[in-house]
């Protein structure tokens, strides 16, 4: 009885976990050039003197998925879509680097530029532009700021910095508590910045979605939690087996 009580308890628990992974998944299906989290989980031996035939449920893979988001076409000069396999390079919030597809660059009152609230790092740091100037990024990531004249005319143009891309594939890099994506630690546990890519180009006007199929989402959602009642079903049956043996053993006794 106990073993059918660890196995249920044990699913009921990392079925909680796969709800959590997947709401976060469905909220974030609108959010440009986000990766959809992928949880995987398999049965495992218990380990222990006595305990040969227990087993629980333990999570094998919390990986990404790196598939391309759908493209849409905004016509917004800041809004940019990197090559398939390009990150930006942007500041955490511990000041460590960290990369995301997100593309929906803003300019905050500072002047400095941002992309969900992450300041976007150049060749030489952080990027900042002049007030009252206009943007615009060339397909290799250099911003040149243009001046307007009164009658809202270019008046001089000049370049003020360029984005930092880089190229990881699968493998390279994970995804931290944060939401951004950080490079992976060294043999001493130190994560070190990844080179640039020159070669990295982006398509201004155009902005990458998210890569969650929100029917897929869905589907999964009804799924994990059906899954989760048949769970915590057994644990009923399993304690109802136990009053029973119980009242058995009292009318013996």
């Amino acid at each position: 009885m106990d073993r059918m009580l660890f196995t249920a308890m044990s699913g009921a628990k990392q079925s909680l976990d796969q709800q959590a992974v997947v709401s976060n998944n469905l909220a974030n299906a609108v959010t440009p050039g986000f990766r959809a989290q992928l949880v995987e989980m398999q049965a495992v031996p218990v380990t222990g003197e006595g305990l040969p035939t227990r087993a629980s449920v333990q999570v094998t893979n919390n990986g990404t998925d790196f598939s391309q988001g759908p493209v849409s076409r905004t016509g917004r000069p800041l809004d940019v879509t990197l090559a398939e396999g390009g990150w930006l390079a942007v500041q955490a919030a511990d000041g460590s680097e960290a990369y995301t597809r997100r593309g929906d660059l803003q300019v905050d009152d500072n002047g400095m530029l941002t992309v969900g609230g992450n300041a976007v790092i150049g060749q030489g740091g952080p990027l900042f532009v002049p007030p009252g100037s206009r943007l615009d990024i060339g397909s290799d990531g250099t911003l040149s700021v243009v001046e307007m004249s009164q009658n809202n005319t270019p008046k001089s143009s000049a370049i003020v910095g360029r984005l930092k891309m880089v190229s990881a594939g699968t493998g390279q890099l994970e995804r931290n508590e944060d939401g951004l994506f950080h490079s992976l630690p060294d043999a001493n546990g130190v994560r070190q910045p990844l080179t640039v890519d020159n070669n990295m180009r982006l398509v201004t006007g155009s902005l990458e979605g998210s890569n969650v199929s929100t029917v897929e989402a869905m589907v999964a959602m009804i799924d994990t939690g059906r899954r989760y009642e048949m769970q915590m079903k057994v644990i009923d049956s399993a304690n109802e087996n136990a009053q029973r043996a119980n009242s058995l053993l009292s009318l013996q006794g």
